[in-house]
């Protein structure tokens, strides 16, 4: 009897200088989250969008960029403020696994972001 191979996650690669967090298929861009790096004290990570590709919808793709994000700021020790409204709501629904950001942080990341409609 063969075992079938448990289903991995997508492979997720974070491209700072472009400021993607990106999730591969197969080989195939599956999914990313477009974030920028938020000088001063303390540094922050900002989600400002995730998207997932057509045809990977309903994968678990989103969720594990989201995952993966909060877990890359914890090892830079660094908060994540989630202007995306689905990094926002996966953040409330995982609160141990995403802490939140002080209110003057996210304040502080929407002022920035106004300041950079490339990002939109």
């Amino acid at each position: 009897m063969a075992e079938q191979a448990e289903q991995a996650g997508p492979d997720i690669r974070d491209d700072r200088a472009a400021g993607k967090l990106l999730a591969y298929v197969d080989g195939e861009a599956a999914g990313v989250i477009v974030y920028f790096v938020m000088d001063g004290a303390p540094a922050a990570l900002v989600a400002v969008h995730t998207v997932v590709e057509q045809g990977h919808e309903g994968k678990g793709i989103g969720g594990s960029l989201v995952r993966e994000f909060y877990a890359m700021a914890a090892r830079e020790g660094v908060p994540v403020v989630p202007l995306c409204p689905y990094a926002a709501k996966w953040a409330s629904r995982h609160p141990d696994e995403a802490p939140e950001a002080p209110a003057e942080l996210v304040e502080r990341a929407k002022q920035e972001l106004a300041s950079h409609p490339e990002l939109y």
